[in-house]
């Protein structure tokens, strides 16, 4: 059961690294094809990809708020390594925004979801 959850949690994040592309993207005004949001995506998914492969081998609990800094720390700085390593920009404003709005994403659902079971633990007891 917990390996399905596992997943769940990923493709939550990845999901979310996707809204963020294509928000980015709507907002300039770029072309919204599936191909160009995942490469805009891409450096994104590849950090949270990463930062998820070194959580499985030390078995953490993907969904609690604390991993989860980790895993958006893991997917902001390495996707902004890989933007510079590709030659995307990457100016202040945008290393801000991306932060702060994949803070707000994988963060975000992980405290719901903390809120939800511990409202449901409360009530068992």
């Amino acid at each position: 059961m917990k390996q399905r959850e596992d997943w769940l949690a990923i493709s939550a994040d990845i999901l979310f690294v996707a809204v963020f592309a294509w928000i980015g993207r709507m907002s300039h005004d770029e072309s919204l094809t599936l191909g160009e949001i995942a490469w805009t995506a891409l450096p994104f998914a590849a950090g949270a990809l990463i930062a998820h492969l070194i959580l499985f081998y030390r078995k953490s609990e993907v969904r609690s708020l604390k991993i989860g800094v980790v895993v958006w720390l893991g997917t902001w700085l390495l996707g902004m390594g890989f933007r510079t390593a590709t030659g995307a920009g990457i100016d202040p404003a945008f290393i801000a925004v991306a932060g702060s709005f994949l803070a707000l994403m994988l963060l975000g659902w992980r405290l719901i979801y903390w809120l939800i079971t511990r409202k449901s633990a409360a009530r068992e007891d």
